[in-house]
C-alpha cells in the first residue's frame, strides 16, 4: 500500500495541494529568470551597453528585487546572458580540410566572422566585466576552440614545421583573427563585413605564407 494511501485523507489532499502550488511557483520562477535574461540580451543587442538591473527589470516587467532573487547581482546576471547567447548561436557550416588552401583561408574566416558578428555587442558591452572570473574562463574556451579549428582546417601547413613554429604560428593566428580584432576592424575602422573578411583573408594568407613556411616546405 502507497504511503499517500496510509495517510488520513485530509493530509493527502494537503499534500498534493502543496505539490501543485510548489509547481506553480516553480514555473514562475522560471518564467520571470526568462524574461529577465531575454530583455537583457535585447537590450545588450540594441545598445551595446551592460543594462542596469533597473533597466533590465523594466523591460522585463518585474521587480528589481526578483532580478536580485534570481541572478544575486548584475555581473552574474551578464554571465548567465553570456552562457544564453552562446546556445543561440548560428554556427556556420564547418571547413572542409581536404579543401585547397584559399578555399580553407575564405572558409575559416568567414566562418569566425560569422560567429562573431553576432557577439560584438556583447563583448563591447562586457568591457567593464572584463576582468570577471567566469567571463575571462568563457574568453580562454573562445581562443582554445580557435586555435583547435586552426591546428584541424590547416593540419598540412602545420605539418611542415617544428613544434615551435606550430607555437609561434598558431599564437599569431589566435590575435589576428580574435574577437578583439574583429571589433577593431567592425568598430573602430567602420569596414563592412566582406571588407573585414577581406582584411582577415589577407591576414590569415600572409601568415601561412610567412618565411618560416617557405623554409620548412624545402
Amino acid at each position: 500500500m502507497s504511503d499517500i494511501a496510509e495517510m488520513p485523507r485530509g493530509n493527502a489532499v494537503a499534500e498534493v495541494d502543496q505539490m501543485v502550488s510548489n509547481d506553480g511557483r516553480n514555473r514562475r520562477a522560471a518564467e520571470t529568470r526568462r524574461k529577465v535574461i531575454e530583455a537583457a540580451k535585447a537590450m545588450i543587442a540594441e545598445t551595446s551597453v551592460a543594462p542596469t538591473v533597473v533597466g533590465v527589470a523594466k523591460r522585463a516587467d518585474v521587480s528589481v528585487r526578483s532580478v536580485f532573487q534570481h541572478f544575486g547581482d548584475v555581473e552574474s546576471l551578464f554571465v548567465t546572458v553570456v552562457d544564453s547567447v552562446g546556445k543561440d548561436l548560428v554556427t556556420p557550416p564547418t571547413t572542409s580540410e581536404g579543401l585547397p588552401l584559399a578555399a580553407r583561408i575564405d572558409s575559416f574566416t568567414r566562418n569566425m566572422a560569422q560567429i562573431y558578428e553576432q557577439i560584438v555587442p556583447l563583448r563591447v558591452a562586457a568591457g567593464q566585466f572584463v576582468n570577471h572570473p567566469g567571463l575571462m574562463e568563457r574568453g580562454l574556451v573562445m581562443q582554445k576552440s580557435l586555435r583547435d579549428a586552426a591546428f584541424r582546417i590547416f593540419e598540412h601547413e602545420f605539418g611542415l614545421l617544428s613544434a615551435p613554429a606550430k607555437e609561434g604560428l598558431a599564437d599569431a593566428i589566435g590575435v589576428a583573427l580574435s574577437l578583439d580584432a574583429w571589433i577593431v576592424l567592425r568598430r573602430q575602422h567602420d569596414l563592412s563585413f566582406e571588407r573585414a573578411v577581406a582584411a582577415w583573408r589577407l591576414t590569415l594568407g600572409a601568415l601561412l605564407a610567412h618565411p618560416v613556411m617557405q623554409v620548412a616546405a624545402e
